[in-house]
């Protein structure tokens, strides 16, 4: 029954819900030969996939895909192709049933032999990974050929999988064609168990090619990073040493070091973490394909844990130096600046110090001053004072001029004194 209302919907519900669904597997009806490209790509380059593939769609009089589409499906009669559109890669998954008869005899046909050469060269992008596979059933198919025919004996790699339902064959190498190869036994698998197992399988190509984008990064930066701690180590003694006169140099070659260290740190954490994302994609992939031993042959899991983790270790190596180095230039910056700090602080207590000093003695200056003001003024004023009685006597006024001089002196000098202390009073009250 339809609803009539409904509640607002999340603009990104519908993209959310379908991603369960993205990039599903094909059912694959054996024999077949299925060829996977991957092309390394920037965004420009993933652009230009989709219009290399609408434009074989036009060829086909189909439509192309639109700006939204990641992943495409089209089967073209006589073969079939998988387009899908990653966040740094584009892959091509072009799939052809083939015959068995004499395939242990000749070199077998890859499905790229379907596909248009000059729009094949043309793929954007450079190419990373180039895989042939061959689905074929068991019975048709035996291993001495196999290695005779499709693959290197001397680095064969085997394993049952889809818990024992098929067989699947690698040597890891690129042979003269440019591609590397896998055989695959099918056995008794459905189609959509063998879509299934095929996509794992070169998935596990794909993820770990790219994977290993980081072990040339990690490379690089391990030439860069001993030079930045040899340089730390070196500004680690001379800073125990240092006058003040040295640490404003000393500052700004770590504040340079710093921004080194920081500036390769931002280069590199985005490969560094994508590898440890790609690695751990290989190591789920080979779990879902359920893989158990051939006798006296590697599996796919004890070549990838024996080739694989030297190289995930350099790349983790190099990304958790980094971090340590970043954490030790921080640490002895941040040393160095509270080291500045503390004696800029003493400098100014000491500065402080001379200024008070200064203020004091201004102060005992200016309290002889102020006496000899008011010795000086009570003598201006006394003299006046003496005046003003000699004149007084002719008006009948009883005192000398001396004694009403010795008279005025205290009164006039302890009015001054107290005129003064007040005219202090108000102008450090305000």
């Amino acid at each position: 029954m339809p609803i009539a209302l409904q509640p607002a919907q999340h603009p990104q519900r519908a993209l959310l819900h379908n991603e369960v669904h993205a990039r599903p597997p094909e059912a694959i009806e054996g024999p077949v030969a299925s060829t996977h490209i991957v092309m390394w790509a920037d965004a420009a380059g993933r652009e230009a996939s989709r219009a290399h593939i609408a434009a074989l769609l036009r060829d086909h009089h189909l439509a192309p895909p639109d700006e939204h589409t990641t992943h495409l499906r089209v089967d073209l009669g006589a073969w079939r192709i998988r387009w899908e559109l990653h966040t740094e890669f584009v892959a091509w998954t072009f799939t052809v049933p083939i015959a068995t008869e004499g395939f242990g005899e000749r070199e077998p046909v890859a499905a790229t032999s379907a596909v248009p050469r000059e729009w094949l060269a043309r793929l954007p992008g450079q190419c990373l990974c180039s895989l042939h596979l061959w689905a074929l059933p068991t019975r048709e198919f035996g291993s001495g050929s196999l290695v005779r025919h499709v693959l290197s004996e001397d680095t064969l790699v085997a394993a049952t999988v889809a818990d024992g339902h098929g067989e699947v064959y690698t040597d890891f190498a690129i042979h003269p064609d440019g591609s590397s190869r896998m055989v695959l036994l099918t056995g008794g698998m459905t189609p959509r168990r063998l879509g299934r197992l095929v996509q794992r399988l070169q998935e596990i190509e794909t993820y770990r090619m790219a994977a290993l984008l980081g072990l040339p990064v990690a490379r690089e930066a391990a030439a860069v990073l001993a030079s930045a701690e040899r340089e730390l180590a070196e500004l680690s003694d001379a800073i125990r040493s240092a006058n003040r006169d040295d640490e404003p140099v000393l500052l700004d070659r770590l504040t340079r070091l710093a921004g080194q260290v920081e500036s390769q740190y931002a280069a590199t954490h985005s490969r560094f973490s994508a590898s440890t994302a790609y690695f751990e994609l290989v190591d789920r992939r080979i779990a879902e394909i359920a893989e158990s031993r051939l006798a006296g042959l590697q599996t796919i899991r004890e070549f990838m844990d024996r080739r694989l983790s030297p190289a995930r270790s350099t790349c983790e190596w190099a990304a958790r130096r980094q971090e340590a180095l970043s954490r030790r230039v921080s640490r002895i910056s941040h040393l160095l600046r509270t080291r500045v700090e503390i004696e800029q602080q003493q400098s100014s207590q000491a500065l402080l110090a001379s200024m008070n000093q200064r203020q004091d003695l201004q102060l005992k200056l200016q309290s002889t001053v102020e006496g000899l003001s008011v010795a000086a003024i009570t003598y201006y004023i006394v003299g006046l004072a003496s005046y003003l009685a000699k004149g007084a006597q002719t008006l009948g006024w009883p005192l000398s001029p001396e004694t009403s001089a010795a008279i005025a002196i205290p009164v006039v000098g302890v009015t001054v004194w107290w005129s003064l202390r007040r005219l202090h009073h108000k102008m450090f009250k305000h």
